[in-house]
């Protein structure tokens, strides 16, 4: 069986050049708190300090968005972590009987 040759002469397939390749970064996802009438501010801070490995001034700002404006950043990571810290969240709050909700959203 006779062998194709490229253009360039060689045999076989040709490999992009790195400059040719366009690589992206994969996309981050932000981990959002949402508030309710019902879950405690110290819980939600707790939480953001065990879950989120927040120091306790950067977990009552937080806990402070989400009361004052409905919603907080916990933090942003690839789609995977922030799902998995999201779940996190609402497995330990209802643990407790809260109704908080998290969500993950495109950063």
């Amino acid at each position: 069986m006779a062998s194709r040759k490229n253009k360039d002469g060689g045999g076989g397939t040709k490999l992009k050049s790195r400059d040719e390749e366009k690589l992206q970064r994969p996309r981050k996802y932000k981990v959002v708190l949402h508030n309710d009438d019902f879950t405690p501010m110290d819980f939600v801070a707790a939480l953001l300090i065990k879950v989120f490995n927040m120091n306790e001034q950067g977990a009552w700002n937080v806990t402070k968005s989400v009361h004052e404006k409905g919603r907080g950043i916990a933090g942003v990571y690839s789609k995977e972590v922030a799902e998995t810290k999201s779940g996190q969240v609402i497995q330990a709050a209802r643990a407790y009987g809260h109704p908080l909700k998290s969500s993950t959203e495109p950063e």
